[in-house]
């Protein structure tokens, strides 16, 4: 009996190392996503980056689905839900492009991070589910850290922060809507329309800002057809990430993302990581961390 508890734990263990190894290089490819569409937006209206972005997504999981046989469309994806979260979606896509834009790569990512704590807030208020005054806390401290990021009322503060905060909100509202989301509705299908609705947010903002379509140069060429690559890389090994190991081992390595973000930031971008951002940075961090692992407590007992 030992020994075969020892092979179990053992088994558990690889798994969980595979499913954090999957995450990390899956929040590298996010990174990387991020600092092409960054790349591309310097030289292309910002709803034709989201167009051409949605439709590259669109194209191979449309192809995917082909592959595998299962229809492009069933009735499920006129559900309430699934209208919930395209208008989420594109609220989080629009308004995060539009902040990789315009305010530091570092600032967005680290802001984004903070997507996990509105999702706990969220489930508490739309699924009922309970979270101890500890953990309430953590939340609270997560939130007063993205305040230190962006500094309202001081002479750091910048309104097109803002557009980084909703942009998260729409990314939290999206992954609240998933989860409630058909079950019939699985990855390939998710992402296709994911995609879709970035086609349809680029669209929205081109008619909004009345800027018409180029002809992309080399570089934002380039610079897009890498971020469609990564970016469907990236869901595809996240998705293998949370299925390969536990939950609660694999999630910590989401804050990688952070990491990769700031990263790319300084080298590509020359960007300055101020003390308000390693400060709220570790506040958004520290609290996510103690989520996870207070919940694991709460599991285990």
């Amino acid at each position: 009996m030992g020994s075969l508890a020892r092979d179990t734990n053992a088994g558990i263990h690889n798994q969980n190392l595979m499913g954090s190894c999957w995450m990390i290089v899956s929040m590298g490819a996010f990174a990387i996503e991020d600092a092409l569409i960054k790349v591309a937006s310097k030289t292309l209206p910002i709803g034709e980056v989201l167009i051409l972005f949605g439709l590259g997504g669109v194209v191979i999981y449309a192809g995917v689905l082909f592959l595998t046989r299962e229809p492009l469309f069933i009735p499920d994806v006129l559900s309430r839900v699934m209208l919930l979260r395209v208008i989420f979606e594109i609220t989080g896509r629009l308004f995060y492009v539009l902040a990789i834009a315009f305010i530091p790569l570092s600032t967005a990512t680290v802001i984004l991070q903070a997507t996990p704590l509105v999702v706990i807030a969220g489930a508490v208020l739309v699924f009922g589910e309970k979270v101890g005054w500890r953990r309430w806390v953590a939340i609270i401290l997560g939130l007063i850290g993205v305040i230190v990021i962006i500094q309202p009322g001081t002479q750091g503060f910048s309104l097109l922060s803002l557009l980084a905060i909703i942009g998260m909100f729409g990314f939290a509202g999206r992954d609240l809507a998933s989860r409630a989301a058909p079950a019939t509705l699985g990855t390939s299908r998710l992402g296709l329309y994911g995609f879709l609705s970035v086609v349809f947010a680029g669209v929205l903002y081109s008619l909004w800002a009345k800027t018409p379509l180029v002809v992309p140069e080399r570089e934002a060429s380039l610079a897009l057809l890498g971020s469609i690559i990564f970016g469907v890389l990236a869901y595809s090994y996240l998705m293998k990430a949370m299925r390969t190991g536990e939950v609660s081992a694999v999630t910590p390595f989401r804050y990688t993302r952070l990491l990769f973000g700031v990263a790319l930031g300084l080298l590509l971008f020359d960007e300055v990581i101020t003390p308000a951002i390693a400060i709220g940075s570790a506040l958004i961090v520290l609290s996510g961390l103690f989520i996870i692992w207070r919940g694991k407590q709460q599991n285990a007992t």
